[in-house]
Order: C-alpha cells, then structure tokens, then sequence
C-alpha cells in the first residue's frame, strides 16, 4: 500500500518539476511518510524510477496494443502504433524518466528497460512485416531503432515530422 503510494507521488512529483522534484524528502511529504520510511521501500532516486518502468511500462504496452488491436489492416495498425507512441512518449512523465534513467539507473536497470522497450518495437515489425512495407528483416530493425532513436533520444524532429515520416511506409 505504502509502496503505490510512493509511486504515484513519484508520477506526481516528475509530472509537475521533472527529475530535480523527485526527491526523498518530496516523496515522504507528499505521502506523509517520514524520509527515512521512504529509503525503506526504496535504496535511491534510480530505484523508484526502475520500479516506475516495471509498473508502467505494461501498462504503456497494452495501449499501444490495444489501438493496434482496434486497428483494421496493417498500415492501420503501424499507424496506430505510431500514433500511439507519439503521444506516450509526449506525456511528461515518460520524459522525466528517460532524463532520470540516462543518467541514474545501473547497466542491469537499463537492460530491462531496453527489454521492454524490444518488445514494443517488436509490436510494429510484425505490423510492418505483416505490410510488407519492409521486406528485409534486418531493414525493419534499423527502421524501428532509428524511430526510437527520434522519439526517445532527444531528436530535433518534431512530433508531426516523425509521424509524417512514418506513415510515408505505404
């Protein structure tokens, strides 16, 4: 109980000031706990955002799932997907956790966030192969990679460019 409450002040927290508003001492205000409670449930700044991406990473990709699902042929759902994408990697929260885990989480941490990120983009090959926009397999990869490269790390293209771009696959 204490736990969901640490993460959803968490949320709070980089939703409304970004990486430098997490903090313990915001945490335990925010949830009433005393500062030291809070390194009971977690060691560091890293480990709350690590746990954030376990939590909310699913979540993340049962939406894109589920706008894929509802969509109707292949370009539909890379569409769809893309869509999707753009506006989970818009939201606030999602950036301050890049910015935190770039420069905070351990190898191992990063690992399962590049996992989870995998199976996102495993999402769209099977759309894109499914296209037959792509044939090679090894293009598909480098295609979504370099998306990913654009939404994630901090790209100079705009949120409308990337989308124009990529629906340019028909």
């Amino acid at each position: 109980m204490q736990r969901a409450a640490l993460l959803d002040a968490a949320r709070s927290l980089l939703s409304e000031g970004g990486t430098e508003a997490l903090t313990f001492p915001a945490l335990a205000e925010r949830t009433g706990l005393a500062r030291s409670s809070v390194y009971e449930y977690f060691r560091s700044r890293a480990a709350v955002v690590e746990e954030l991406c376990a939590v909310d990473f699913p979540v993340w990709a049962a939406e894109v799932a589920a706008a894929m699902g509802a969509a109707e042929g292949a370009e539909a759902k890379v569409e769809a997907y893309v869509r999707r994408q753009l506006a989970l990697v818009g939201d606030r929260r999602h950036r301050a956790v890049v910015a935190i885990s770039a420069s905070e989480l351990d190898a191992g941490a990063r690992e399962k966030i590049r996992a989870a990120h995998g199976e996102l983009v495993a999402m769209i090959g099977e759309a894109l192969e499914e296209s037959g926009a792509l044939g090679s397999l090894g293009l598909r990869r480098c295609c979504c990679r370099g998306w990913w490269m654009r939404l994630c790390g901090g790209s100079s293209w705009g949120r409308r460019r990337i989308l124009r771009r990529s629906l340019r696959l028909r």
